[in-house]
């Protein structure tokens, strides 16, 4: 019952992303064939209010909920992040489903996601089997 508020964010989380269209396979295509602003107009907000919050946060030297100080530490720039991106990219315009939405998608009754759900929890026990071989 102590967690009882995480499920209601997430609840609440999943209703902006079905209102918001955020989960339509048809949004997503639109995205991808550069035929509609809506779904770049949602990312777009998403970046600048995280770029706001991460600023304030420095700024001001927020701490967290139990006092502790918020490190939010220089990341280097690595080629395997344009290269997983791209293939996240190419993996979200073939299944029209992102990580973030796909279970408002099955919630919402579109239960072929499941198969992309299975794939990505396939696709990360893979990447953890094969983790400590791959050159980083």
């Amino acid at each position: 019952m102590r967690n009882i508020k995480y499920l209601f964010a997430g609840l609440l989380f999943g209703i902006v992303l079905v209102k918001s269209e955020v989960i339509s396979w048809f949004r997503i295509q639109e995205m991808f064939r550069l035929q509609s602003f809506h779904m770049y107009g949602i990312i777009g907000s998403a970046i600048i209010v995280g770029m706001i919050s991460v600023l304030i946060i420095k700024r001001f030297n927020i701490k967290t909920l139990s006092g502790e100080p918020i490190v939010i530490p220089d990341k280097k720039f690595n080629w395997g992040n344009v290269y997983g991106g791209l293939i996240f990219g190419l993996g979200w315009a073939i299944t029209g489903a992102c990580p973030g939405p796909l279970f408002a998608q099955i919630g919402s009754g579109f239960l072929v996601t499941s198969v992309t759900l299975l794939s990505a929890i396939l696709g990360t026990w893979v990447y953890g089997a094969v983790r400590d071989k791959l050159p980083q």
